[in-house]
């Protein structure tokens, strides 16, 4: 049985094998490293960005780096089609890929990883 879209994105994700939540809904105890994503979509045709960051608690780049890694291996220069139940998803690396991001607390390393998604739609 194929998933909905938002699962689809979720299930993807999970496959890196850490925590992954919609960034509306990160508990307040999420352990690390973790990832969180804005989920959007749109008609055919169109292309939404879909921004993840991958957190971690360290004072090291090593673990969320060698995340963002996974990903971009994951995803070919060209794209992935991933089905879901109305069709497919063509998962896309964006331009700038990823992105070391500050944060107020000194221990906490963030990348922002742009990707971007267009849903083909079998209806």
């Amino acid at each position: 049985m194929l998933l909905n879209a938002p699962q689809t994105i979720q299930a993807f994700l999970e496959g890196f094998i850490v925590p992954v939540y919609d960034e509306n809904t990160v508990p307040e105890n999420a352990s690390y490293p973790r990832i969180t994503y804005a989920y959007s979509e749109d008609e055919f045709g169109k292309t939404v960005s879909l921004p993840i960051s991958l957190w971690d608690r360290s004072y090291s780049w090593t673990r969320v780096t060698a995340l963002a890694g996974s990903i971009r291996n994951t995803i070919p220069t060209g794209g992935l089609l991933i089905p879901y139940e109305d069709g497919k998803i063509w998962l896309k690396r964006g331009t700038p890929f990823e992105q070391r991001m500050s944060d107020e607390d000194d221990a906490i390393r963030r990348i922002y990883v742009n990707l971007e998604a267009e849903f083909m739609t079998a209806k």
